[in-house]
């Protein structure tokens, strides 16, 4: 854990007000984009990334306004999400993950209100970093059922938590874990225990080696009979009475933000593909390839995607979209994506396949997409089965 990470970086401003944020984005789409193709070469945690989104007060943005954040809503997170995919998509992953668990934090009556306070407080200071951790390796996602094979003891000290987490999404940059697991109670309590990242028995393996997505460090990170207080089981619920993780409207901000990340991905490389296209100036052709019809038709069946994206987005965002309908929202929006990108390297060729372009990178990256939850076939079978369950009953 000796890597360093962007809880380190204590200056914050507050975060600019909407009229003023536009323009700070654009800067650091531009600052994130010309060092993104070092960091996924390297795959390390993108630290440098979080001091900037930190000295502009985006760490806690979704932290409330009593507590120093910047209340933000969705279409506010959105943006930003966005902005940030489009330089980076790495450095926007385990920003979602910040937001997703800030902004409802304060509501969640399980958590104790000083822990709540703490991690607002931290947030917004001193840009601290949460996630949490639930895939094993033995259950997998724990979307699909079953219960957590890390468990919880309960001792004289405190819990002593034990287990393994894949897919660690942040690890090496986070301050805090909220560890999926269950008690070793008769009727075990299952859900989040909130660990310290400096809590002795941690141990981050640096296994994370994908095709896209290289630098969101989503290492396995190990728990050998860690030490917790017991008021860090946070969010927690008997197993004979599960609650569900989620409710509708983070549902909706999960599927938004989430499809955000990769329909940014896809604008970075369209534009990326319509620089190439009026830059490349064939000697046989003496004239730009951007004016040659096929390629004006390929631009224009991106470019009507992306619009389809923008609008699903938008409409998600203003509360237009109901919460049963996240899942559909995803599979669409992140579809949408890969197909234009697919374009863009069809219509390119071997530049767009090269690693001396961004291109290839754009298309690892938004292939990511397909591996969060809710997955295809999860989303299209609950809603062919609502939809044959409804016409049953009529």
């Amino acid at each position: 854990m000796s890597q360093s990470s962007a809880n380190t970086v204590p200056l914050h401003r507050p975060t600019p007000p909407d009229d003023a944020l536009d323009p700070v984005l654009a800067i650091i789409t531009r600052e994130l984009a010309a060092s993104a193709a070092g960091f996924d070469r390297s795959g390390e945690f993108p630290a440098a990334n979080f001091a900037l989104l930190q000295r502009h007060g985006l760490l806690g943005l979704t932290v409330p306004k009593s507590l120093g954040g910047g209340g933000a809503d969705l279409p506010t997170a959105r943006k930003v999400v966005a902005a940030v995919a489009k330089g980076e998509p790495s450095t926007a992953l385990i920003l979602v993950m910040q937001y997703l668990q800030h902004f409802r934090l304060q509501d969640d009556q399980r958590w104790p209100a000083h822990l709540r306070e703490r991690l607002a407080r931290e947030a917004v200071e001193k840009g601290a970093l949460i996630n949490a951790f639930r895939v094993e390796p033995e259950l997998g996602t724990p979307a699909r059922g079953g219960l957590p094979a890390t468990v919880a003891r309960r001792t004289a000290e405190g819990w002593r938590l034990s287990g393994t987490k894949l897919y660690s999404t942040g690890s090496h940059g986070l301050e805090w874990y909220l560890v999926w697991g269950r008690s070793d109670d008769a009727d075990p309590l299952v859900g989040g225990f909130l660990v310290h990242k400096d809590s002795p028995g941690i141990r981050i393996v640096d296994e994370w080696d994908h095709l896209g997505m290289r630098a969101t460090c989503s290492h396995r990170v190990e728990f050998d009979d860690v030490l917790l207080p017991l008021d860090h089981a946070v969010a927690v619920s008997p197993a004979s009475a599960p609650r569900p993780e989620l409710d509708g409207e983070s549902l909706v901000w999960m599927s938004v933000l989430l499809s955000s990340i990769y329909d940014a991905v896809a604008q970075a490389a369209r534009d990326w593909l319509v620089t190439f296209l009026r830059e490349r100036t064939p000697s046989n052709l003496g004239q730009p390839l951007a004016s040659l019809p096929r390629f004006q038709e390929r631009v224009g069946r991106i470019d009507t995607l992306l619009f389809a994206n923008r609008n699903l987005l938008d409409s998600a965002a203003a509360g237009l979209v109901p919460a049963q309908n996240a899942g559909q929202l995803k599979q669409l929006v992140t579809q949408n994506a890969i197909q234009a990108v697919e374009l863009a390297i069809e219509a390119t060729g071997n530049p767009g396949l090269s690693r001396h372009n961004p291109l290839e990178r754009h298309y690892r990256d938004v292939l990511c997409s397909r591996v969060h939850t809710p997955q295809d076939d999860v989303v299209f079978h609950g809603t062919g089965r609502a939809a044959l369950d409804a016409g049953v009953a009529q």
